[in-house]
């Protein structure tokens, strides 16, 4: 019985040091777990950025507004007219 239960912990603990070895092989070394810190920019790399930006903003307000695109519009059957019960005078 007492070889049963040490059978078992030796598993657990090889089981627990391979998961352990497998996660920890996708961290690069170095590096900590958590949000990255950024940097303060120089005021010449803010004022680039800045300018980045704003040819950016100018450029998509030039793309013109598309159209939307049905492929299917011609295959698609026409839609069935509605159908109205006529009611009866009695």
């Amino acid at each position: 019985m007492a070889r049963n239960v040490v059978r078992k912990l030796i598993s657990a603990a090889i089981i627990v040091t391979v998961l352990t070895g497998a996660a920890s092989a996708q961290i690069p070394m170095g590096l900590s777990i958590g949000a990255p810190e950024k940097r303060k920019l120089t005021p010449e790399e803010q004022a680039k950025q800045d300018a980045l930006d704003q040819a950016y903003k100018s450029a998509t307000n030039k793309i013109p507004d598309q159209s939307t695109n049905d492929p299917w519009a011609n295959v698609r059957p026409a839609p069935a007219p509605s159908v109205k019960k006529k009611q009866t005078a009695k």
